[in-house]
């Protein structure tokens, strides 16, 4: 009992709320201040009840002392009364052994009584200090949870981001590799045209040289035609057929 009572002041001047803010690492200070406090509200608590019966003690004690005081004063009163000093001075003497006794029982008596009374502000104290840390550790996981809901968050919102960003390379990754097919392809296609004119004038230059050295054979026949037109029918002077031939061997002129 006395040891608690020791730490009466301390325990009572104590600040929950300051020493808290004043540590470094709030969450573990509330465990074992929590801890701590609940150990001295068991032991508190187990003290009180003993306090209770020893404040119950002294004052039967005090009681019982000063009943006797009364009681020895009636008798040495009815004694002198019926005219017996002798017994009178006997009861006096008495009673004033038993006054004497009644000093210590009165400070034993209010010396329990105030260790009640300091014992049951300090449950109460610790009571309170314990509901305080209760809810300021709710508060702190509260805040925790609330943190780590919010980091999940972020690394959520940043994955997402990422997977974003890949996506959008790929896109862009793929937007480039198209544009140099479609590219290459009208290249291709190009070259295609440019060489398809470079044949049809290579063939028209040929025919144009093919034409130019036939011989006389082929102007004759791109002139005349078959030979059953140059054996009509039709009969023509010596000078007109010399004229036609002359004509087709010379088309220039």
């Amino acid at each position: 009992m006395m040891t608690i009572l020791s730490r009466f002041r301390d325990i009572m001047a104590a600040n929950v709320n300051a020493w808290l803010d004043r540590s470094k690492d709030p969450e573990k200070t509330i465990k074992e201040y929590m801890q701590a406090l609940r150990s001295d509200l068991g032991q508190v608590k187990a003290e009180t009840e003993s306090q209770v019966a020893q404040e119950r003690r002294a004052k039967r004690a005090l009681d019982e002392g000063q009943a006797d005081v009364r009681k020895l004063q009636r008798y040495a009163e009815k004694a002198a009364m019926e005219g017996k000093d002798e017994d009178a001075l006997k009861f006096l003497e008495r009673k004033a052994l038993e006054t004497e006794k009644l000093a210590p029982l009165q400070e034993a008596y209010d010396a329990a009584a105030s260790n009640l009374a300091k014992m049951k502000e300090m449950e109460a104290k610790l009571v309170k200090d314990i509901g305080q840390l209760e809810a300021r550790y709710a508060e702190l996981k509260g805040k925790l949870a609330a943190a780590k809901s919010q980091q999940e968050l972020n690394e959520r919102g940043a994955g997402a981001g990422g997977a974003h960003a890949a996506l959008s390379a790929m896109e862009e990754k793929a937007s480039l590799a198209l544009n140099e097919a479609l590219a290459l392809a009208e290249l291709r296609g190009g070259a295609q045209e440019d060489d398809l004119d470079d044949l049809i004038a290579q063939l028209e230059k040929e025919q144009r040289a093919g034409g130019s050295n036939a011989g006389p054979d082929a102007g004759v026949n791109a002139g005349t035609g078959s030979s059953s037109e140059v054996d009509g029918p039709k009969t023509m002077s010596a000078e007109d057929e010399l004229a036609a031939l002359k004509a087709r061997l010379n088309p220039k002129e």
